[in-house]
């Protein structure tokens, strides 16, 4: 008997004279698609501006300077310093605009997958853990919330609550919740009649320990995941509520807020509307990328 057919029953070692066999292309082509690490380097950067960005680019909303207004990127402001994206129309630097939008745009967006995530995976697991009634009257309520537009109905709330990021925050968070509690309640419903929960619940296991111990972990995996891809969408609909004016009020900046104002020179200053555009575009592709491979990822961990 060979050496290696204890450790290598197909022999796949020893017909190799030895060594391990070489992963095939297609293998290494797998692998590739699921490396998350160079996702996370152009989210990186937005998150490092976000929070670093305004102390190396100090921006006051409130500010106007006239004289240096609507000047083109990379011209020099009339107090010396070096507008690299231009200034907008009341004068203020496109730079500094768009590091303090993308800190509003990201708060905003971390802030409403939060409370959202937070109510639609405890309504999700209750809701597939009890089933019965209070199965039937958490998915109806979701029916029906499905029935209307998302972005139809957060421009409704928001219209009626006022210009604000709370405000904003609500409306978006409000019309994202039915998305985690329906992947929440599929998980708690695969999960629920496992053998080791049913061992739990024999030895006198609370609903709460069962729901907590045992079916929230199982849906930890899908759900930060779900969260991911949700962070580019809310973004989106934080800025387009801005750029109706339902978003940030006049004191604080966004990106969709700068979009709306610069819509006005489109011809004569197009980066103040382009600015933003492009980072806005750029944040949603990564996080996209982002959450498509961190699913990819997942995806072949539950299958081995």
């Amino acid at each position: 008997m060979s050496e290696y057919s204890e450790i290598d029953p197909a022999g796949l070692i020893e017909a190799s004279g030895g060594r391990a066999p070489r992963p095939t292309k297609a293998t290494i082509r797998e692998r590739r698609k699921r490396r998350v690490w160079p996702t996370l380097i152009p989210v990186g950067v937005f998150v490092f501006f976000a929070i670093f960005g305004p102390l190396i680019v100090p921006f006051n909303a409130v500010s106007t300077d006239i004289i240096d207004r609507l000047r083109a990127p990379g011209s020099v402001l009339s107090n010396g310093s070096t507008a690299w994206l231009g200034t907008d129309q009341v004068g203020r630097d496109m730079l500094g605009e768009v590091i303090a939008g993308a800190r509003l745009t990201l708060i905003m967006a971390i802030a409403t997958i939060i409370i959202a995530g937070v109510i639609g995976i405890v309504l999700g697991l209750i809701a597939g853990y009890f089933g019965g009634w209070i199965d039937n009257i958490i998915m109806r309520l979701a029916d029906l919330q499905l029935a209307f537009p998302g972005l139809l109905l957060a421009i409704l709330i928001a219209g009626v609550l006022g210009p604000s990021v709370r405000n904003v925050v609500i409306s978006l968070a409000v019309t994202r919740w039915v998305t985690f509690a329906r992947l929440a309640r599929s998980s708690a419903l695969s999960v629920r009649k496992l053998d080791y929960v049913s061992a739990a619940r024999l030895l006198g296991a609370s609903h709460v320990r069962l729901l907590a111990r045992y079916l929230l972990p199982a849906s930890i995996s899908p759900l930060f995941v779900l969260g991911t891809v949700e962070v580019g969408s809310v973004v989106l609909s934080a800025a387009s509520l801005s750029f109706l004016g339902l978003g940030v009020p006049a004191d604080q900046v966004d990106w969709g807020s700068t979009i709306a104002a610069g819509s006005d020179y489109l011809l004569s200053a197009w980066w103040i509307s382009t600015m933003p555009g492009i980072a806005l575009a750029g944040l949603v592709l990564s996080v996209s990328v982002l959450g498509d491979k961190l699913q990819a990822r997942f995806a072949a961990a539950r299958s081995r």
